[in-house]
């Protein structure tokens, strides 16, 4: 492979290497491998149609870090480009959909139309964009398959790129490595194998040499051999150091960030690092090391939708922290790695709806919440933790109908929580959490009926979260909250009748997702806040009779909806947003006159419902309900008084008895009961909603 010579400029690199950094270790490896190659001196100094062929491959510029959220490369990267001889890319199907990675290419080959790009096979399939079933699998990034002209403009016609294919189903590693030199080089590969081949040769026979002479000096070997383990120990303690900081202050800067693929990298190296070793006969401080990088990755799959692989790894990382607290009970710290994974393990099954698991888990986390506390009692941390225990018990008291004590549990842990919040203001975890309990303080405040109280918490945590997020709002965690309670603060204004005031804050609301959506849009988590707005905001626009943009917002959100469950479709919450999506398209048709399109929507929220096990079954019947009331109205509507009176009948019948009723259940169940003619029956329920000031828009 040669790639054609041309004017030559003068550079500062004589290449840069892109890659997507989801294949960082790949890359790692072909870096090193540049960097160190030692061009046979045969060749060095020869005339190719590439130029005088230099000693070494150096330098060999590479971004490793992660790009900022901005719109163009950077200085630093466009200046590397600017003054690179070659370009190299690292091509797999991730590289395929960098953004970034494309921008490279298209900047090197627009300022650089003299310069050339070579392409290095790590996985996928080039061109597979050109076969049916196969799309997926497209290594080169577009602007790889496409020509530019010596302007530096684009063609629109294919480019056929110089490649090595490094894949073990091609040439493998070290002979794409050799194709790829002697692409840059402008030298034969056949020349440049025999010449290494040869050096190798010479190599191991001055090795054999000093075999021979080294038997002499057998004593000596016995010191080296010491001075070999002392040098593995410290090399050691040096890797286990590193490691520390990457589970510490590295992972720290980058959360904030909430680019998921870093957070990624930094816990699959760890991994990596201790994948070569024995797990059984690792130090305590590597065990829980280890345990850290498999909660971080587990994280990342958690926030990417992957539950089933975040429920393995946090797993996993709970029996290494378990062992760590077998092995000293009294350490506090071992016990707090312990308690994280702990809550972790119960928060996902949560929102599973394996709320038996779920409980068992945050009873225990409380549990090693207080013995952190016995332990160090005026240590600020553990004493927050006993204060998370308690919120979580009352996310299950709240899972439980136990409303009033889910809000006095709620109230018990805000007190302290502000407390050691103004202690430590610059702990920007403990301000989040305390956001966090406004926030479910206020849900169960609405639960309960108290709609004015539930208004003025809801205002303190958007006060407090745009006071921490300040003008830039660099900080993704705290724009996250914004999301579900800007839309919170929506339902409760539209709950008081004031819709256009509800509109509002969803607009609000969604301004932050689309925001956050920007920097990561894998972030499965920021994928549902924005879905559930859109919904919500489709039913108030509904309502107010604009069709229009209520219809744009409703596909926006279905089509999110739909890329959620395609990533797992047991999540009951991408279930219930699937319902939703079904009603709303059965309330838009019937307000267009579509009679026989409203119907079918209404019958398939009716089954969607019926499919549903959110893990809840009381607030799943209360859903069910909702679908039969409209399938009966959507029935009236064409005429089907039988067909309508039978669905109402079927939703009443849903309804469970003795339970503790939200405003929002006992309007469904006084809206089923107005409609099969109960009138007696339902006033009492209206009564009672309207002397909260209740309203329904549905």
């Amino acid at each position: 492979m040669r790639p054609r010579g041309g004017r030559k400029r003068k550079s500062r690199y004589y290449a840069f290497l892109s890659y997507s950094h989801r294949d960082e270790e790949i890359a790692d490896w072909l870096h090193r491998e540049l960097e160190e190659f030692q061009v046979p001196p045969g060749l060095a100094g020869k005339l190719t149609e590439n130029g005088v062929v230099p000693k070494r491959l150096t330098p060999v510029f590479r971004d490793e870090h992660e790009l900022a959220a901005a719109d163009d490369l950077g200085e630093e990267i466009e200046a590397a480009l600017a003054s690179s001889q070659y370009l190299i890319v690292l091509c797999s199907p991730d590289a395929a959909k960098s953004h970034w990675t494309n921008a490279e290419i298209e900047l090197f080959k627009r300022t650089r139309p003299d310069g050339c790009v070579l392409a290095a096979i790590a996985s996928g399939e080039p061109f597979a964009v050109d076969m049916p079933g196969r799309e997926e699998e497209e290594c080169f990034p577009p602007a790889l398959r496409q020509r530019y002209d010596s302007r530096g403009r684009p063609t629109g016609k294919r480019a056929e790129p110089l490649a090595a294919d490094l894949r073990e189903s091609g040439d493998g590693r070290r002979l794409g490595f050799l194709k790829l030199v002697a692409g840059m080089l402008g030298v034969g590969l056949d020349d440049l194998v025999q010449r290494e081949t040869t050096r190798r040769h010479r190599r191991m026979a001055w090795l054999a040499a000093a075999s021979l002479a080294g038997m002499a000096v057998t004593s000596g070997l016995a010191f080296t051999a010491l001075q070999a383990r002392d040098a593995a120990r410290d090399q050691r303690r040096e890797a286990e150091g590193l490691v520390a900081f990457m589970l510490g202050d590295l992972k720290d800067k980058l959360e904030p960030i909430g680019r998921l693929d870093a957070l990624d990298g930094v816990g699959s190296r760890v991994l990596a690092y201790y994948s070569k070793q024995d797990a059984s006969e690792l130090s305590d401080a590597a065990l829980v090391q280890r345990s850290r990088a498999l909660s971080l990755t587990a994280q990342v799959a958690d926030l990417r939708g992957n539950l089933d692989v975040a429920g393995r790894l946090y797993r996993e990382a709970l029996a290494g922290t378990e062992e760590a607290v077998r092995r000293n009970p009294k350490d506090p710290q071992r016990l707090f790695d312990h308690a994280q994974n702990v809550f972790w393990v119960g928060d996902l099954a949560r929102r599973r709806g394996e709320t038996a698991q779920a409980e068992g888990a945050f009873r225990e986390y409380g549990r090693l919440a207080g013995q952190m506390v016995a332990i160090q009692p005026d240590n600020l941390k553990w004493r927050m933790e006993v204060q998370y225990a308690r919120e979580n018990l009352g996310i299950v008291l709240m899972t439980q109908r136990r409303f009033a004590e889910a809000d006095r549990q709620f109230s018990s842990a805000l007190g302290p929580m502000e407390s050691l919040a103004s202690i430590d203001p610059a702990n920007g975890d403990y301000q989040k959490e305390v956001s966090n309990v406004l926030a479910w303080l206020a849900d169960a405040k609405r639960a309960e009926g108290n709609v004015d109280d539930a208004i003025a918490v809801r205002q303190k945590q958007i006060a407090s979260l745009e006071k921490l997020t300040g003008a830039e709002g660099s900080d993704v965690v705290l724009r996250q909250q914004l999301i579900p309670a800007h839309q919170a603060l929506g339902v409760l204004l539209t709950s008081r009748g004031e819709i256009d005031k509800g509109i509002a804050q969803y607009e609000l609301a969604l301004t932050q997702a689309d925001r956050l959506i920007s920097v990561e849009p894998t972030n499965s988590l920021w994928t549902d806040m924005a879905a559930s707005v859109r919904l919500e905001l489709a039913r108030n626009l509904q309502s107010l009779g604009q069709r229009q943009p209520a219809s744009a917002q409703l596909n926006a959100g279905c089509s999110a909806v739909a890329t959620l469950r395609a990533r797992d479709a047991k999540v009951a919450r991408w279930r219930t947003l699937q319902t939703t999506c079904f009603d709303m398209r059965a309330r838009l048709a019937q307000a267009s006159g579509q009679k026989s399109d409203a119907l079918r929507f209404a019958e398939q929220a009716v089954r969607s419902a019926q499919s549903e096990r959110s893990g809840d079954p009381v607030m799943d019947r209360y859903r069910i309900a909702g679908t039969y009331r409209l399938l009966g109205d959507v029935r009236t509507s064409i005429g089907d008084r039988g067909g309508a009176e039978a669905a109402w009948s079927a939703g009443l019948g849903q309804l469970p008895r003795s339970v503790t009723e939200r405003p929002w259940e006992l309007s469904e169940r006084a809206e089923l009961l107005r409609r099969l003619g109960r009138a007696d029956e339902a006033r009492p329920l209206a009564e009672r909603l309207a002397a909260i000031r209740y309203r329904s828009i549905s």
